[in-house]
């Protein structure tokens, strides 16, 4: 379907197809399927908007080296962020909020119906989780360049030597975003499972 990948590898392999594509025949596979995975995809994360944003103008880190900044100073952006923030709307959304350990120590299946305010995080989801039952739904983050990465969830941390990690997951697909990026809608049952890579 043109992802390489996953939604965040993809700018830097579109940077490394536009820079080799010389040496590559044409094939039945073409970039404008790449492309269109990404203008489909809202990137809030700065380091995945830097690294596609070369790709969708032509360029790559490789042409960094020769650019002339001085041609550029004076440009100023197109698009500019509303001066007064929207109105905070007082609806909700209301999440299932599910956590699954079946691989180490205790097993444990607890789920909650969390009422976050709507255009919420799902990193805002699991903190009001949290408030209401702390003993259960606590948690720690690690902050990364791509936002924060979630290392623990009820004392369970995820460790490089076991091969374990948090998976987040929506109607048992992987969720394609981050915690701090990643808004559920209404109804939805987010699972976040301890597991393996």
């Amino acid at each position: 379907n043109g992802t390489i990948g996953n939604i965040y590898s993809m700018g830097l392999a579109l940077q490394a197809l536009e820079a080799t594509r010389k040496f590559y025949a044409p094939r039945q596979w073409d970039r404008a399927q790449a492309f269109s995975v990404v203008y489909a995809h809202d990137y809030q994360q700065p380091m995945a908007i830097a690294q596609v944003l070369p790709a969708l103008v032509g360029r790559s880190y490789l042409d960094a080296a020769g650019l002339d900044c001085n041609a550029t100073k004076d440009v100023s952006p197109s698009r500019r962020l509303p001066l007064f923030p929207v109105p905070w709307r007082c609806a909700r959304t209301h999440v299932r909020y599910t956590i699954t350990n079946t691989l180490q120590g205790q097993h444990f299946n607890c789920s909650t119906l969390v009422k976050a305010p709507r255009g919420s995080t799902l990193l805002k989801v699991m903190q009001m989780a949290a408030e209401e039952n702390a003993e259960i739904f606590s948690f720690t983050t690690e902050e990364t360049s791509w936002g924060p990465y979630v290392t623990s969830i009820h004392g369970l941390a995820g460790s490089t030597e076991d091969r374990t990690y948090w998976q987040f997951l929506s109607g048992g697909k992987p969720i394609d975003k981050g915690v701090g990026t990643y808004v559920p809608h209404n109804g939805e049952h987010i699972q976040a499972v301890f597991s393996t890579y």
